[in-house]
Order: C-alpha cells, then sequence, then structure tokens
C-alpha cells in the first residue's frame, strides 16, 4: 500500500473503532503503531463491515455485534466477547437473546465454550443492566 492509502485506511479503522467502542482498543492501537499496514488492512475491511442498515449494511449493527461476541466465545478471547457484547447490549440486545446465542455456542463448542468465556459474558452483560451499587452511610454520620 502507498503512504497515503495506508493512512486513509487506518483513519477508516480508527473511525470505525471510535464509532462502535468509543475507543480503539490497546491491542489494535499497537497494531496500528507497529504495524500500520496490517492495521489498515484489518481497519478497512472492519469499517466496511460495521455498518447499520441505514448506513447500508446488510445486518442490523446489534446483529454484528452480537455474531462477534459469540464467534469470539467459541474461540476463546474473553475480551472480545465482553466487548462486542455489551456493544450489542448498548444497541438494544436482550439477556435472553445473549443467552439463547451462547446456548448455540455451546452446541458447537461443548459446554467448556460457557465455562471458560460464556458464563463470564452473561456475567458482565448482567452487570450493564443493574443500577450501580450505592454506597451506605455507616450508622450515626448524617444525622
Amino acid at each position: 500500500m502507498t503512504d497515503d492509502l495506508t493512512a486513509k485506511a487506518a483513519k477508516a479503522g480508527l473511525d470505525s473503532f471510535m464509532a462502535t467502542f468509543g475507543r480503539v482498543p490497546d491491542q489494535f492501537a499497537l497494531l496500528n503503531q507497529y504495524a500500520p499496514s496490517a492495521f489498515a488492512g484489518y481497519g478497512l475491511m472492519r469499517a466496511g463491515l460495521m455498518k447499520d442498515r441505514a448506513q447500508g449494511g446488510a445486518l442490523e449493527l446489534k446483529t454484528k455485534e452480537l455474531v462477534f461476541a459469540l464467534l469470539d466465545t467459541l474461540a476463546g478471547n474473553l475480551n472480545g466477547a465482553r466487548s462486542h457484547a455489551a456493544a450489542a447490549m448498548k444497541l438494544g440486545l436482550t439477556l435472553p437473546e445473549l443467552a439463547e446465542g451462547l446456548v448455540q455456542v455451546v452446541m458447537v463448542g461443548g459446554i467448556i465454550t460457557w465455562n471458560l468465556v460464556g458464563v463470564e459474558v452473561m456475567r458482565h452483560c448482567i452487570a450493564l443492566t443493574q443500577p450501580p451499587a450505592r454506597e451506605e452511610q455507616p450508622q450515626g454520620q448524617g444525622d
């Protein structure tokens, strides 16, 4: 790739991460820093894929995030599975939908996929739906 093409493709990838996650995950920032052509290729592919229907995607972005969460679960990538599942939840995925998808992963990859990754993905997303815990005042203070 030419330097200009690499820079444009890398920018498309960085913009894609910002649009879907609000940040560039550390592992991809490192790839961009030390292997910019590799990141540019990946980033361009990601930018082309991670579009919602309104932007020309065939699938809803929520569905794409769920698919990535399930594939990452199958592959044993806990961080990726949590990130994509959380992104899908922000786009409207429900806990029962996530659970059903994770059961499909168990059917393909065995119960080990649940034990190693799926359960943690589910717990992470359950926590996202809970209100933040309130700190309680010690007895006798503020009375």
